[in-house]
């Protein structure tokens, strides 16, 4: 008899986890013998093996785990030039957010559902769980948001346009992908693989409005930042948008996993707009970040009063104790203006602490999304006991007369049900939109409310939430033990500058990955070497600027002969890597001594460099002639070849 303690309790499942389908007797109940879960019949048709179970015969196991999606490796172009670490973290997280699919389907969705919970929070889809870290922008137009994300991206994105007018009137959603192309909002709307399937609720005016700009960009391999309209200010406010552009904002934000405000250092007032917008963001101020953009404008003691001025505005509309993290610099590719450029340093801190924030915004999604999955059962939780409890008073006459009178008390109504059910004060919805959901829905239309639903919650809270945060904590643990084991040989006191010329940056581990990578692409000679053909359209893949390309190939070409061998293949992999992590400005001028393969030590030559503005190899084409200029006025080039931007 195989072991069963991983199996879910019967007695606290009354949903399928597949389809959130209710266990009848009509409905059988299943457990998958592969992750434990119960399913109806329809979500668990499947047989095989489970020998990490101890199972060699064939059992039933749900849809999910018949697909082995749990195991299954990052299929992205992009994931080549991830670290075997990195990659490790994305199963993981993977394997931990099939676990929350299962938990939200069977034990939480069911409640919602019968509570019409979506009015305040749009039901999860898939796409919700498996989406990367979204970072929503936010601020009044012309305060820098699209060049603050061209600055960051290093590169134009499809449907960049910047100006001193509001030029964004458009949310756009910008995500990793491995050629440039545009998405419409209606299309994007549609697809379960994507996150923004909940947006359909607005209607074809906003999904007019929406759209997904994909890009190959290294930071977008860990992340989606949305750009949204600029906020209008004075007379430009009353006019209408067509759409509902706070709840817009309010769907976006409850997704996000970093929320930044931008302000521009000439425009600190804070419009009755953008107020409205601010204050859906109550609940989310954990993910609210300032970013006090074109702070090079002024001089230093007009920047201290500026900073000033700013955190005294943002007093009055962001009620938190806490003071919010305010980022300064001047988030653009233009050189700084001569007002700050004594500042230069203490900007360049700055943004690097803005990007290593963003960054570790993957290694702690899978936390962030179970705790984003409390707060939803304990608003769901309130909710529910809310509307029973003033179901319960209406009389066989007059309801509607006596619901208004509820809705108008609907304060003292909380404190009410906080007493009785041990509630605390944060755990319903907001009060306004409260009364705004008993305006819309007579409590007629709510039958008794089942306390076993109440009593599942509970237990979601008490036992599956902390299950789950044990394995996410077990895995943790184990990715920085590996990290550790990894640098077991390394002299922890020694820098890189320092390194013996014996010691080669490239690890075993990765010069194994990039041999193999290597052989794919049919290298030929004696030793066996690949052409510029073959290792262009890899490099292309990494969506790094062709300038950086270039170097990177100049840096690896040591020998000057216009081929890579096996050796010089790795070390511009590596150089990818380090761009793609560190920024293309990380790369040095010269190869530091550790950086040459000890094969290529005192190596030189001829050159031949395929990124060489119209300079080709082996049948490659001219850059000139293969790949033409973006239209959103940069001075790159685009590294992919026009498209449709159809969908």
């Amino acid at each position: 008899m195989s072991d069963r303690s991983y199996f879910a309790r019967e007695e606290d499942t009354d949903n399928c986890a597949g389809c959130s389908k209710k266990f009848s007797y009509s409905v059988w109940k299943h457990h998958c013998r592969s992750c434990g879960e119960i399913f109806c019949d329809e979500c668990s048709q499947h047989r095989k093996p489970v020998p990490e179970r101890g199972i060699r015969h064939s059992v039933r196991v749900c849809n999910m785990c018949f697909q082995d999606v749990k195991k299954k490796r990052i299929d992205d172009s992009s994931s080549v030039y991830l670290s075997e670490r990195d990659i490790v973290l994305k199963e993981s997280n993977r394997e931990i957010m099939e676990s929350m699919k299962r938990l939200y389907k069977a034990k939480i969705y069911p409640l919602e559902q019968k509570y019409k919970f979506d009015f305040f929070m749009s039901s999860m889809n898939d796409g919700d769980f498996d989406s990367r870290p979204m970072v929503l922008l936010l601020g009044q137009y012309s305060v820098g948001k699209t060049s603050f994300i061209r600055h960051i991206l290093e590169r134009d994105f499809p449907g960049c346009r910047i100006g001193p007018e509001p030029t964004t009137d458009r949310f756009v959603a910008i995500s990793y992908g491995d050629t440039e192309r545009v998405v419409p909002g209606n299309a994007a709307a549609v697809d379960v693989n994507r996150p923004f399937i909940g947006l359909g609720k607005f209607g074809t005016a906003f999904l007019n409005r929406f759209e997904i700009s994909e890009v190959p960009s290294p930071l977008l391999d860990t992340m989606i930042l949305v750009d949204t309209p600029g906020v209008l200010s004075g007379e430009k406010q009353r006019l209408e948008r067509g759409y509902d552009f706070e709840g817009s904002v309010r769907w976006f934000a409850e997704r996000a996993d970093r929320i930044l405000l931008l302000f521009d250092a000439h425009k600190l007032d804070i419009s009755d707009e953008f107020k409205r917008v601010i204050s859906v963001l109550k609940g989310h101020d954990d993910k609210v970040k300032v970013v006090l953009n074109k702070a090079d404008q002024v001089d230093n003691q007009q920047l201290m009063r500026v900073y000033g001025a700013l955190m005294w505005s943002l007093g009055k509309v962001v009620k938190t104790p806490e003071v919010v993290r305010v980022y300064m610099g001047s988030f653009w590719d233009e050189p700084l203006n001569m007002k700050g450029a004594g500042l230069a340093d203490l900007f360049e801190r700055e943004k690097d602490d803005l990007l290593a924030d963003l960054r570790a915004l993957q290694r702690g999604s899978a936390l962030r999304k179970v705790n984003e999955m409390v707060k939803r059962a304990r608003l769901v939780k309130g909710h529910a006991l809310l509307i029973e409890h003033l179901r319960a008073q209406l009389p066989i006459f007059g309801k509607e007369k006596k619901q208004k009178k509820l809705t108008a008390d609907l304060e003292n109504q909380m404190q009410l049900v906080m007493r009785a059910h041990n509630v605390a004060p944060g755990d319903f919805p907001d009060l306004k939109r409260s009364q705004l959901f008993l305006e819309t829905y007579a409590l007629t239309e709510f039958s008794e409310l089942n306390h076993r639903l109440i009593d599942i919650i509970d237990n979601v809270l008490a036992r599956d939430i902390p299950k789950i945060l044990d394995t996410i904590q077990e895995k943790q643990v184990a990715n920085e033990k590996a990290a550790v084991d990894e640098n077991l040989a390394a002299n922890p006191f020694e820098t890189a500058s320092g390194a013996p010329l014996s010691a080669w940056i490239i690890d075993s581990t990765a010069k194994a990955k990039y041999d193999n990578m290597f052989y794919t692409l049919n290298p030929v000679g004696n030793p066996p070497k690949v052409s510029g053909g073959a290792a262009r359209p890899i490099m292309v893949q990494s969506g790094l600027p062709v300038e950086a390309l270039k170097k990177i190939w100049d840096l690896s070409d040591i020998d000057k002969d216009g081929y890579l061998d096996q050796d010089e293949f790795s070390l511009a992999m590596y150089l990818i890597y380090e761009c793609r992590t560190r920024g293309a400005k990380s790369l040095p001028d010269t190869l530091p001594p550790q950086y040459i393969p000890p094969s290529k030590r005192a190596a030189g030559g001829p050159k031949d460099d395929i990124f060489a503005p119209g300079g080709s190899v082996s049948g490659v084409e001219s850059s000139s002639e293969q790949y033409v200029e973006y239209s959103g006025g940069a001075s790159s080039q685009n590294l992919y070849p026009q498209t449709s931007g159809q969908y």
